[in-house]
């Protein structure tokens, strides 16, 4: 068992913020693991930042398992969560049932599900079951078609309602904490004080009890970032100059220098050796 579990995360709560980030394969969940994140998460934004997509609505389960595996064989302090993608567990619980399980099986410790009242018999269903469930409200991005788009949530009364719903039905069903994404932040505030899970704000102001963000986003791989994020590097900047010169000391002849091969130390040992190999060669033709 990894040292953080979702009790350590309930119980944060109050007393210390939570931090949280994505990652989709091994060497990337190693740093974060070694950088001390509480939570490594398997997010479906891998569709969007990893493979290109326009949303996350195409992301398999497949995919999700795939990546699991290679982010949980690296992690073993966090907490590793991984994304329940759309279509995984809409249908009916039994799927989302089968559904989390494979995604446990390929070494996560939690699962997450976008949503929270439509979805209360699966997370209680999947606790009572021992998989601990992280739920999502505010902007859900599985739902941005219906939300018409990826915007800012909490204007209105009935949005308010629905988040705050949200995320006491999913208290109630035994999720160990709720993501609230791309929501103001005096809703985020209030949800926090009201239910007594861990809320995980992303794009949702200070008030949360943590934060998450995507990999790509704050270290910078991409130009362009959702509105909210921060970031901490220009890892991409980087890797760009890195390429740049490696192309221009490939052209130029400069790599590899000296120190990058090796040689024969008696060239004359080597021309009797390529000499008589270039013979046999012969003779086989």
């Amino acid at each position: 068992m990894r040292e953080i579990t979702p009790r350590t995360i309930m119980e944060m709560k109050g007393k210390e913020k939570i931090a949280m980030v994505t990652a989709y394969d091994y060497p990337s969940a190693l740093i974060a693991d070694r950088a001390g994140m509480d939570i490594i998460f398997i997010g479906d934004s891998l569709g969007m930042v990893v493979y290109g997509e326009p949303s996350t609505l195409v992301v398999s389960m497949d995919q999700m398992v795939l990546h699991t595996r290679a982010v949980a064989k690296a992690v073993k302090r966090a907490l590793v969560l991984a994304d329940m993608p759309f279509g995984s567990y809409e249908v009916d619980v039994e799927e989302g049932i089968r559904n989390a399980i494979r995604l446990i099986q390929a070494g996560a410790d939690a699962v997450k599900i976008e949503g929270g009242y439509d979805h209360k018999k699966l997370v209680k269903r999947l606790v009572r079951m021992g998989i601990p469930v992280m739920g999502h409200t505010g902007l859900t991005p599985q739902r941005y078609l219906r939300l018409g788009g990826y915007r800012l949530m909490g204007e209105t009364e009935e949005e308010i309602e629905e988040i705050l719903r949200d995320a006491k039905a999913l208290e109630k069903a035994g999720a160990f904490a709720v993501v609230l994404e791309f929501t103001l932040a005096d809703v985020a505030k209030l949800v926090t004080e009201e239910v007594s899970i861990p809320t995980i704000g992303i794009g949702a102001g200070p008030y949360v009890d943590g934060q998450v963000l995507v990999w790509h986003d704050l270290l910078g791989i991409y130009e362009n970032v959702p509105p909210f994020v921060k970031k901490y590097a220009d890892i991409g900047g980087m890797i760009r100059l890195a390429l740049e010169n490696y192309r221009e000391e490939v052209k130029n002849g400069s790599f590899p220098a000296r120190e990058h091969y090796w040689e024969f130390l008696d060239k004359e040992e080597f021309k009797r050796k390529a000499r008589k190999v270039l013979e046999r060669l012969s003779e086989d033709d």
